[in-house]
């Protein structure tokens, strides 16, 4: 292929993941918030980060003895109680978080998915899911997390090219799963708290350092240590889990067992990733000027990533000057 195929290859994914923001690491989630103001009667309304309007493309799907009126819904003297469902997820939105006030002034949190697309209500806020409900409602959201934000996804493949796939990958992984899980799981509890911004944007940065260690072959501490820098990185990393886990909420009776699900479905989606990248892998090694292909997607990765690190160093400025 020519110099000249290979340069609009690099514009061309340059300008399509460029398109996917500066957020590219967090779930796209909705908010459907619902205040209960008499007995069985909600008030209900939509939030959301970004330019799309959940209303446009959600739709709730209440409990057979509830009526959607505008913005109430009636529930009558069941309450809220039975199978909930919302229409559309997984379309603009890859989860709901489903946020409810009761009447007495407690609270509770559900988070709906592809993965979990149904819960069951109990018209109060007591949580009577079950163990395994819970367990697989979270390891499927770990899961959706780590295959949808690309920023983590560019970090592991970067890690990739760096080690290569031999015995150091095992470690390097290893490290990297640690190093998150142990973040993850600090921050999680509220023994550890960092503002997000700076946050994303070292996780951005992350890729930057990574990739141009992959472009060369000298001897640095990331090719003779990969472990090291997997480790040291993952600590960050670890923290932009955490930001997705207090989005969407720990149930208060079985906080444990839902980090510890969600943390799973991190690394089986991160096993996942890998091992696609493997197949690959594989499936090209014998294509000539691999090497020229690699050399390019590395460019595209960083220069990507570095966007992303000046978009978001420059909304953390903006956030420290106001």
């Amino acid at each position: 292929m020519s110099r000249r195929w290979w340069r609009w290859l690099l514009v061309s994914l340059l300008t399509a993941w460029a398109s996917m923001g500066a957020s590219a690491h967090e779930l796209s989630m909705a908010e459907l918030h619902l205040r209960e103001t008499a007995r069985g009667d909600f008030v209900v309304s939509w939030g959301a980060s970004g330019r799309a309007q959940p209303a446009d493309s959600l739709k709730p799907q209440w409990p057979a003895q509830c009526q959607s009126e505008g913005v109430m819904a009636r529930c009558g003297a069941q309450g809220l109680s039975g199978p909930f469902a919302i229409k559309g997820v997984g379309d603009k939105f890859s989860a709901v978080i489903v946020r409810i006030r009761w009447l007495d002034g407690q609270s509770s949190t559900h988070t709906l998915s592809v993965g979990q697309p149904r819960v069951r209500l109990f018209g109060s806020a007591d949580d009577r899911r079950g163990l395994g409900e819970i367990a697989w409602s979270y390891t499927t959201l770990g899961i959706d997390h780590i295959l949808t934000g690309l920023d983590h996804l560019l970090f592991v493949v970067a890690l990739l090219f760096l080690v290569g796939f031999n015995r150091r990958l095992v470690w390097t992984i290893t490290a990297f799963t640690v190093a998150h899980s142990l973040t993850l799981g600090l921050s999680a509890m509220g023994w550890l708290a960092l503002r997000s911004p700076p946050v994303e944007a070292v996780i951005a940065l992350s890729i930057v350092l990574v990739a141009a260690e992959a472009l060369h072959r000298r001897e640095t501490l990331a090719r003779r240590w990969p472990a090291l820098v997997a480790f040291g990185f993952g600590l960050i990393h670890g923290l932009g889990f955490a930001g997705a886990i207090k989005d969407i909420g720990l149930p208060e009776q079985h906080v444990l067992l839902a980090l510890l699900t969600f943390n799973l479905g991190v690394e089986i989606g991160q096993l996942l990733m890998v091992f696609a990248a493997w197949v690959l892998w594989k499936v090209l090694a014998r294509l000539p000027r691999l090497d020229q292909a690699r050399t390019v997607a590395l460019y595209a990765m960083g220069a990507l990533a570095a966007y992303w690190t000046w978009l978001r160093v420059a909304g953390l400025l903006g956030v420290l000057a106001r």
